[in-house]
């Protein structure tokens, strides 16, 4: 059945008159009163009572007239939520993070920001490392992810958002712990801690291109198994490591945290998408994100 049926049904009981029906729905009279004859006949059903003083529903017309209304708010509803998706106003948002992503102050912003905006959609987090964020990408498991570069996977469609300073941690008591900056070549001789290359191999490449700069090649101690293992494990004596400079917050017990002078790696981070264009939601977050790095980069941070 034509939905517009289904409004002429229902403006003819709502007004008790095909003739008003008609001007509430910009029509003429008697095609109105031919479409409720047809619908009439292709239901087998008596809608109306007809007479001079207007149009009475039939028992049946008043047991169909609520089914009436809900599938025509049904299809208010519809057209309502296509709209807000396409201006990314409802729907969800399914975000991924590479590790300690979560741990940057400009996320918990970005998020609370982009709620206040926008409350009607539904956003979750999924926590996990680069390559398993692209394959869920791929995989449609995720909308959009916050990863290191690069992605291992071509398809994937990278969009810059900062470059994160990078810090020393030292194990505390470390015979230069009591130095406020240092240069890398200080822990040329120190056993490293650094997280698998296939987590982040553009920042793990980074760390190992400026230590060679620096005039060293790292002793790679044991690894971490994610960015944010690293502290705890310089915390129990295991070696040093470089890491971005927002990991400070964790506090480990045993952990000290020193700028670094002279050349630094940075910690590139990006927003990952299946499509090169953003639209609705996914969207929407990234121009929040965009907006709070160019406010952090004008004010001096990061």
């Amino acid at each position: 059945m034509d939905l517009r049926h289904l409004r002429y049904f229902v403006a003819v009981a709502d007004q008790r008159s095909f003739t008003r029906a008609a001007e509430t729905l910009h029509i003429e009279q008697p095609p109105l009163s031919q479409q409720i004859k047809a619908q009439e006949r292709e239901l087998g059903v008596q809608l109306f009572i007809r007479s001079r003083q207007g149009a009475t529903l039939t028992e049946t017309g008043v047991q169909l007239l609520e089914q009436a209304r809900s599938i025509l708010a049904m299809e208010r509803q519809f057209h309502s939520l296509a709209r807000g998706l396409a201006r990314g106003e409802q729907g969800r948002l399914r975000v991924g993070m590479a590790g300690a992503v979560s741990l940057l102050p400009l996320i918990p912003r970005a998020l609370r920001t982009f709620r206040e905006k926008w409350p009607d959609i539904i956003v979750t987090l999924e926590e996990s490392n680069t390559p398993a964020l692209c394959e869920a990408l791929r995989e449609r498991r995720v909308d959009i992810a916050i990863v290191r570069p690069p992605a291992p996977d071509p398809t994937i469609f990278l969009h810059p958002l900062l470059d994160e300073s990078t810090v020393i941690a030292l194990p505390k008591g470390h015979a230069q712990s009591s130095r406020h900056g240092l240069h890398l070549r200080d822990i040329a001789q120190e056993p490293f801690i650094i997280f698998e290359r296939e987590l982040g191999p553009g920042f793990y490449d980074a760390i190992i291109a400026a230590c060679q700069k620096a005039g060293f090649t790292p002793h790679l101690g044991q690894s971490a198994p994610q960015i944010t293992a690293t502290i705890p494990m310089v915390a129990a004596g295991m070696g040093v490591s470089i890491v971005p400079a927002y990991l400070h917050q964790i506090h480990a017990e045993g952990a000290t945290f020193h700028p670094i002078i002279g050349p630094a790696p940075r910690a590139t981070i990006s927003l990952a998408s299946r499509t090169p264009t953003l639209s609705g939601p996914t969207a929407n977050f990234h121009a929040v994100l965009r907006e709070l790095v160019a406010s952090e980069e004008d004010s001096g941070g990061f």
